[in-house]
């Protein structure tokens, strides 16, 4: 690679990066805004201490587990980077993995906010960016057993074909919406979600307009979450591919909060604000598994089912589990990273089944999913639940009530 091709290659991975950082803002402005002014403080200081602590224990020992050498997991590589040789600088490869990290992170702040002692918060948001990240990363992109392209691993043999997750539909978001959901279930509902007779009752976000704000941050993040994830900007190949990949991201966050609009307004007699920005995120989570290898109009198909999907998801999860998720967390980006992983499978234009290809992609995402979700799922209840019989997940009545602003941090937001 020549000296030029190289320089590109790096400034366009840095500002990838520097894009996906500004979604750290977003997610903490569409997360304080879905709730109470009470708590907003809290909010804002969980999504802080997801990017600091991210950012040291990924660097200590995280991406040592991630890129090491090993089939199953990497070796801690205790801050040293000199294992990892690649043509592009490793710090920053490193920088764009961290803010990647940083964000699985993040995704399980909102499906348990409100309630959550700040103390314990700690405690399972470096466990998130110390193990469970890292161990499910290796697999996939640190080029463990799932993405093992020799025609003698276990995914060529079974499938003839490897796992696929260009840029973290599973990965990132899946993994993250998995722990929001078994988080929120381990913490129980917020005081006064549901009645004595079960019904779910609506507790209001206290500013729709910095939800929104943060909405329209994490679409822009996107451009660099998505496209970012080629990591080469010189060539036609590469030129060719983040252009498809922009093209791909836009149309199916469009479509998916299209989708939401139109399906709230039958099924509610208005269309929902709040239900719609999700439903952009519910698209925008939808196609990052397969934003390379879909056709624009695969696309816009992935959008919609993603942003239909919410809907129900959120009413299912909230009405008939139970399970208090102040933000749809766990619909946004469980569901619909675990869905949208797995319509790579079916809208791929090379290896679709939808495209005459057969069942062996398909069937690889549905098997690569199921792994990566079993991980997540036995992890975070190892970990919620351990903290919940150890230390206790919960704040008490009192301070939920009055806020954790005050209780926890001894300052507000609002005065």
């Amino acid at each position: 690679m020549n000296e030029i091709s190289l320089s590109l290659d790096t400034v366009w991975m840095l500002l990838a990066a520097m894009l996906v950082f500004w979604m750290q803002p977003g997610f903490a402005l569409c997360e304080a805004g879905f709730t109470r002014s009470k708590n907003t403080a809290n909010i804002l200081m969980k999504n802080f201490v997801d990017f600091m602590f991210g950012s040291l224990l990924y660097f200590f020992v995280g991406f040592g587990l991630m890129y090491g050498a090993g089939r199953f997991v990497g070796t801690p590589n205790w801050g040293n980077l000199s294992f990892y040789d690649r043509s592009l600088p490793v710090e920053g490869f490193l920088i764009f993995q961290t803010v990647f990290c940083a964000t699985s992170a993040t995704i399980v702040s909102g499906a348990m906010a409100e309630r959550t002692k700040f103390s314990m918060y700690l405690v399972y948001s470096a466990f998130i960016s110390l193990v469970i990240y890292p161990v499910e990363g290796h697999w996939t992109w640190g080029g463990g057993w799932l993405s093992d392209a020799d025609s003698s691993s276990f995914m060529m043999k079974t499938f003839g074909y490897t796992f696929h997750d260009f840029a973290g539909s599973a990965i990132v978001h899946s993994v993250g919406g998995i722990l929001a959901l078994i988080g929120a279930m381990a913490l129980g509902p917020r005081l006064g979600k549901y009645g004595k007779d079960g019904k779910s009752k609506a507790i209001p976000g206290h500013d729709l307009t910095i939800a929104a704000l943060g909405v329209f941050i994490l679409w822009m993040g996107w451009f660099g979450f998505n496209p970012g994830s080629q990591l080469a900007a010189s060539g036609e190949v590469n030129r060719v591919a983040i252009s498809h990949v922009f093209l791909t991201t836009n149309l199916s966050a469009a479509a998916g909060g299209v989708c939401t609009m139109f399906l709230t307004w039958k099924r509610y007699g208005k269309p929902s604000l709040s239900l719609t920005l999700n439903g952009i995120l519910a698209g925008l989570v939808g196609i990052t598994a397969g934003c390379d290898l879909v056709s624009p109009a695969g696309a816009v198909v992935i959008g919609l089912v993603c942003g239909a999907l919410l809907v129900f998801s959120i009413e299912f999860i909230d009405r008939r589990l139970h399970i208090d998720d102040p933000v749809g967390a766990s619909s946004v980006h469980g569901v619909c990273g675990m869905t949208g992983t797995l319509l790579t499978g079916l809208f791929s234009t090379g290896s679709g089944l939808l495209y005459g290809q057969g069942w062996g992609f398909f069937m690889a995402q549905c098997f690569g999913m199921l792994v990566i979700a079993a991980w997540a799922a036995a992890s975070g209840f190892a970990l919620f639940y351990m903290i919940k019989k150890v230390h206790g997940l919960r704040v008490e009545p009192r301070v939920e009530e009055e806020g954790l602003d005050v209780y926890e941090h001894g300052e507000s937001c609002y005065n």
